[in-house]
């Protein structure tokens, strides 16, 4: 694992904001025991101390990356050891230094006849000093800093762990919505040949009417078998052409109505949701009767939530038919699809009226963004 350009500014944006932090508080501690203190002193010193680390963490950073304590423990402890010895020890050189530094400086500002200050003999004096007293705090923040690399490539590691498993989920709540959406296209084209079957032995030429209207409506499934999600306009112009299927079918029995608000028109809405509740509304509220009926799909918007309702004149199921319902394709594959789709976030409401009997869709209006968007380039 390289070291970005972005962690790097990180440590030492931190080893800044550090130096100045302790340069204060050194500055306040100096100023309590009746000192004057010099700033710019204290500063080196404890950015010596401060960035000493930072530059050290960033081979610690390469070694905990290259060799990491939880996989292979036995391995990875003596050699922490050592990398831990040997970077109090460069740190304590760093500080040393930078000690020493000071104090060559404040002597030789001192009367000429001071005697010539040796850097080296110093350093060589101050370095043991330091390495006796400072040794063990030195390893223990070393140990702080390979901790804090650990918990740095934990946090990582779970991010990834998470963002890949939610990709896995969405990847596979993608193909059991492709899955349902497959579902609908035989069982709809099933009950319309069907329908065709029947006509024929009836009326030829209304047959043959129903069949080149099939074709349309074939292109259009096709179009969209790869989208999980159309305009409201196209789900609209789709039910329009099933339903002059159905019309050639059922004639003057069958009534129906279309009262959609222009301003959803371009609402996102899971391809093919509409139609397998007109389609029951027929088979179980119009074709069952011998006398004329109606159905009227209708679309608004209700604060942030899109609601279509399809609902038709017929007396509406028995209670055991209503439990049937949802056995079928049709519905259980909507309010599955649905589920998946939005998670709470939707309503699917059977409802018996005064008259008739409505279903009832809500889901979150949003806008056709991202409803172009294919399978491909998915």
């Amino acid at each position: 694992m390289r070291i970005s350009m972005r962690l790097a500014l990180a440590v030492f944006l931190a080893a800044i904001l550090a130096t100045g932090f302790s340069t204060v508080l050194a500055g306040q501690a100096v100023r309590a025991s009746g000192g004057e203190p010099v700033l710019w002193r204290l500063a080196v010193l404890n950015g010596a101390f401060w960035f000493g680390w930072a530059l050290l963490a960033l081979p610690l950073f390469l070694l905990a990356a290259w060799l990491r304590l939880d996989r292979s423990l036995r391995v990875a402890v003596p050699i922490y050891i050592v990398a831990l010895v040997a970077a109090a020890g460069v740190h304590l050189a760093i500080q040393t230094t930078a000690q020493v530094a000071l104090l060559g400086n404040a002597l030789t500002e001192a009367p000429a006849d001071m005697t010539a200050f040796d850097w080296l003999a110093e350093w060589r004096r101050v370095y043991p000093i330091e390495l006796t007293q400072l040794l063990d705090w030195e390893l223990v923040t070393g140990a702080g800093i390979l901790g804090l690399i650990h918990a740095v490539f934990y946090y990582r590691e779970s991010q990834q762990r998470a963002l890949r498993e939610a990709q896995l989920e969405t990847r596979l709540i993608e193909s059991q919505l492709q899955t349902l959406q497959h579902q609908l296209h035989p069982h709809f084209l099933f009950n319309t040949l069907h329908a065709i079957s029947t006509l024929m032995h009836r009326d030829l030429s209304a047959a043959e009417r129903m069949l080149v209207q099939l074709a349309d409506l074939l292109r259009m499934t096709l179009d969209s078998a790869t989208r999980p999600e159309i305009r409201l306009s196209e789900e609209i112009e789709f039910l329009e052409k099933y339903v002059q299927i159905e019309q050639v079918r059922l004639g003057d029995r069958l009534t129906t109505l279309f009262d959609i608000e222009t301003d959803v028109l371009d609402a996102a809405v899971p391809t093919l949701i509409l139609q397998p509740l007109v389609e029951n509304a027929i088979v179980h509220g119009i074709a069952p009767l011998g006398v004329p009926g109606r159905i009227t799909v209708s679309a608004k918007r209700e604060h942030d939530m899109l609601v279509m309702t399809v609902d038709d004149t017929g007396p509406g199921p028995s209670e055991r038919a209503m439990a049937a319902l949802f056995t079928g394709i049709g519905l259980s594959n909507t309010r599955t699809r649905l589920s998946y789709q939005f998670g709470a976030h939707y309503r699917f409401e059977l409802k018996r009226k005064p008259g008739g009997f409505a279903v009832l869709i809500a889901l979150p209006h949003r806008r056709d963004a991202a409803v172009a968007v294919t399978a491909d380039v998915a």
